[in-house]
């Protein structure tokens, strides 16, 4: 994209009406209504109404093209720019590489490879790592192997932790675990952010984590209670906290999707897409190794060889898709959950003056019911 660039007619996330876009330096120079008029020799771009947002942001990817992150070595630095550029393709800039329940030596290693990785220029960049265990509830552990599991202690996490807490961006955790109630304070006295999930917690033990500073929950629905109309557990909580937020995977499998229209319609605003992708991302269906154990891909659904469904190959983008052709969102708040609500879930800035111009155009076509998208 030329980094002088004016965009006008553009529908934007969070915006009612059509703006157009000031790109100088290839920065977001300012966001103003179409009506407005301003002088400048600048190219124009005339998207003629289609929608503009921000790149994806993927905030649970747990490995690409047969890398497994837990599995990561030093011999890998190829693959994981190969999967930087494979993401970027996929419309995604930022990702948090995502370690499940592991042994704390593998976790050391992927973190520490982490810490000294400089992706390629053009490519997805890594914000940090999305500890996904292992201090989980093992009654809803899922396909994260038991052996690892650990209880939920200050101690246990400043093991894990090691000397790579500042590598660590989400930590998800079963609070019910913590009978001290000092986890979830240590760990954002760090500047970890606290993600709930794999979880038997109910609506209290979530109420009580959310008020200690956790902040998220970890892929809505799975691996916790259900939402029950006695008994709303942990998500219940989540979902009439205004300051926290759910992922989300929209597949259609792991979440059926009138559940999914039922959270939308409850709170939109704080719900974000996340691809739960595991290493077979960006290869076709098969079996293929995970940890000890191997998974079965079929139509972009990750499971165990018993069934136990452990997790997606679809990119993050298809989900924005998915929720416009089965009538649950409207194209713009579809183009939010993946692009704008991971980002406030993290505690960045959307689309906004001073931002990059990390720009992505979308088109609707109705004939088709078919949704596209390209990087400007």
């Amino acid at each position: 994209m030329n980094p002088n660039l004016n965009i006008i007619n553009a529908h934007l996330p969070g915006y009612e009406d059509k703006q157009n876009i000031v790109i100088r330096e290839g920065k977001i120079q300012a966001i103003l209504p179409t009506q407005t008029q301003r002088s400048s020799d600048q190219p124009i771009l005339d998207v003629q109404g289609d929608w503009i947002s921000l790149a994806g942001i993927d905030l649970q990817i747990n490995g690409a093209l047969g890398l497994a992150f837990p599995e990561i070595t030093s011999a890998d630095q190829e693959k994981l720019n190969q999967i930087c550029h494979l993401l970027w393709q996929q419309g995604v800039s930022y990702f948090l590489p995502t370690l499940v329940t592991t042994s704390i030596e593998n976790i050391h290693r992927s973190l520490k490879i982490f810490a000294e990785f400089s992706p390629p220029q053009n490519s997805a960049q890594p914000l940090g790592i999305h500890l996904e265990g292992p201090c989980l509830n093992p009654e809803k552990r899922g396909a994260h192997p038991s052996e690892y599991l650990l209880p939920l202690t200050v101690e246990n996490m400043k093991q894990i932790l090691g000397d790579y807490a500042e590598v660590v961006k989400v930590i998800t955790l079963a609070p019910e675990l913590d009978p001290t109630g000092e986890v979830i304070p240590y760990l954002t006295s760090l500047g970890i952010t606290v993600s709930l999930g794999h979880s038997q917690a109910t609506f209290e033990q979530g109420k009580f984590a959310f008020e200690q500073g956790a902040t998220m929950v970890t892929h809505a629905f799975n691996a916790m209670p259900g939402l029950h109309h006695r008994d709303p557990g942990l998500l219940g909580a989540a979902l009439v906290n205004s300051q926290v937020y759910c992922g989300l995977i929209a597949d259609g499998v792991h979440v059926c999707p009138t559940m999914i229209d039922i959270v939308l319609r409850a709170n939109s605003h704080n719900i974000f897409l996340v691809s739960d992708a595991l290493a077979p991302l960006g290869l076709a269906d098969g079996i293929y190794p995970w940890d000890n154990r191997e998974i079965e891909v079929k139509q972009g659904t990750a499971r165990l060889l018993n069934g136990t469904l452990s997790g997606t190959t679809l990119p993050l983008l298809a989900g924005v898709d998915n929720l416009v052709r089965w009538g649950m969102a409207q194209l713009g708040e579809a183009i939010a959950l993946a692009t704008e609500t991971p980002r406030k879930a993290l505690g960045m800035p959307g689309i906004s003056a001073e931002q990059p111009a990390d720009l992505v155009r979308w088109c609707w076509d109705g004939e088709e019911q078919r949704l596209s998208w390209e990087r400007l």
